[in-house]
């Protein structure tokens, strides 16, 4: 194993125990936009299971950025819940992080309780909403709200914040000429285009002072029609760097048009139509049509599916430290990012499976957590919980005959994927 991966980090005043952080992977254990026990319990077994830092997602600025009632966002109420989930996390012997972000057009009416906003006026199909676009002044509140959003979280006792910049939310809206369609300062010209995100980080940098950690989460390609190349990534993460943030965590792929290029793999189709509600009929009825696959196309899973990408983001980007994520799946996967020179790594996957993942490869260099990348957690995790089917039925729930039947089909296609990967 990689000497480094249990050694002391230093992320901008703080100091992590190990190279391992938990991503920012919506858990969706909020109910009415709060804390849960549920919530505190997973992330405190993650700090026990032996991660340096686990990252509470996603948790919006103001009310306007949530897009499931299984979101956090800032408001007073759930500063003592959130207070009590960093000393426990921090108990343990972790720190604590949490993403702040706001989702734009990615939610609807009923959800964010005003019509949802973006960098232009238009219409989301996956909502399904009409979006208005964002005044000036309206943009300059929301930046105020992204700063005061920090002392927030440092009253709450997190000791980083990680600003979510990518997979088509609001700040990756303004950035994207696929989704800025405006002809002032904000659009136009990629200068104008980012001109949100700086302003964001200016004012996230001057609230984080001298005793928060500031990570941000980017894409280093959008993967759909009209979106980011990678070429704009670079620019885009070079950006970033100019704000002196403490790590750039490099992710792809938009929720909206190619959400596996994020996880890899399939969407499990029938998990996720089975667990809709009622109300959402249509499009239940769609995904079952045959046209799920169609509206979610499979992205073939492979480990470490992010790696040639983020060493071309290597070469350019020096000043700041670089965060791999993606596929991660094993100790020996785990050495292989060290290897390859990025200071500290993401996961999320295995730890829904087996929080106790970074214990196992410090005790076995070669444990594989055994996730089969179904995606089922994936298929739940909009109307309940993230949660591995294996630890569902371990707990009692019971898994419908059909969807069982899905996930022994995924995972045979994943086996295959990963095999097919070293046998190149």
């Amino acid at each position: 194993m990689n000497q480094n991966l249990f050694t002391e980090y230093q992320l901008g005043p703080i100091t992590l125990r190990n190279r391992i952080i938990r991503s920012a992977a919506f858990e969706n254990m909020c109910s009415g936009n709060r804390p849960t026990q549920m919530l505190h319990d997973y992330h405190v077994s993650v700090a026990k299971g032996g991660v340096a830092m686990t990252t509470v997602a996603y948790c919006a600025v103001d009310l306007s950025g949530v897009s499931f009632d299984g979101q956090l966002y800032i408001h007073d109420e759930i500063l003592p819940d959130l207070r009590r989930l960093t000393d426990a996390i921090h108990a343990e012997g972790a720190k604590a992080s949490i993403q702040l972000g706001h989702c734009g057009n990615m939610t609807h009416i009923a959800t964010c309780h005003c019509l949802p906003v973006s960098a232009s006026n238009g219409f989301n199909l996956y909502s399904p909403t009409i979006h208005r676009r964002l005044t000036v002044e309206q943009i300059h509140t929301l930046t105020r709200k992204f700063g005061e959003a920090v002392d927030f979280c440092r009253k709450a006792g997190f000791d980083c914040v990680e600003i979510h910049a990518g997979h088509a939310y609001l700040i990756s809206q303004f950035i994207s000429s696929r989704t800025n369609h405006r002809h002032d300062q904000y659009g136009g010209s990629f200068e104008n285009r980012v001109r949100f995100l700086n302003e964001v980080l200016d004012e996230v940098m001057l609230h984080a002072g001298n005793d928060m950690a500031v990570v941000v989460k980017t894409n280093m390609l959008d993967d759909c029609w009209r979106g980011s190349s990678i070429e704009e990534g670079l620019r885009i993460a070079q950006e970033i760097a100019k704000h002196k943030v403490h790590g750039i965590v490099l992710s792809g792929g938009t929720v909206s048009a190619s959400p596996m290029t994020i996880l890899r793999g399939a969407m499990p189709i029938k998990a996720l139509a089975h667990y809709m509600p009622g109300k959402m009929w249509w499009l239940k009825a769609a995904l079952l049509s045959g046209a799920g696959k169609m509206m979610i196309p499979t992205v073939p899973f492979r480990e470490l599916y992010f790696m040639e990408q983020a060493k071309q983001f290597q070469e350019v980007i020096k000043d700041v430290p670089l965060i791999y994520v993606g596929g991660v799946q094993s100790g020996d996967n785990c050495s292989t990012i060290m290897d390859e020179g990025f200071p500290l790594f993401q996961i999320a996957h295995v730890l829904i499976k087996d929080p106790e993942f970074v214990n196992h490869i410090r005790e076995n260099e070669h444990y594989h957590a055994g996730c089969g990348r179904s995606n089922y957690c994936i298929g739940r995790m909009y109307t309940k919980e993230m949660k591995c089917h294996e630890c569902v039925l371990r707990d009692g729930e019971v898994i419908p005959a059909k969807l069982q039947k899905e996930i022994v089909e995924l995972e045979a296609a994943s086996r295959a994927s990963v095999e097919q990967q070293y046998q190149k």
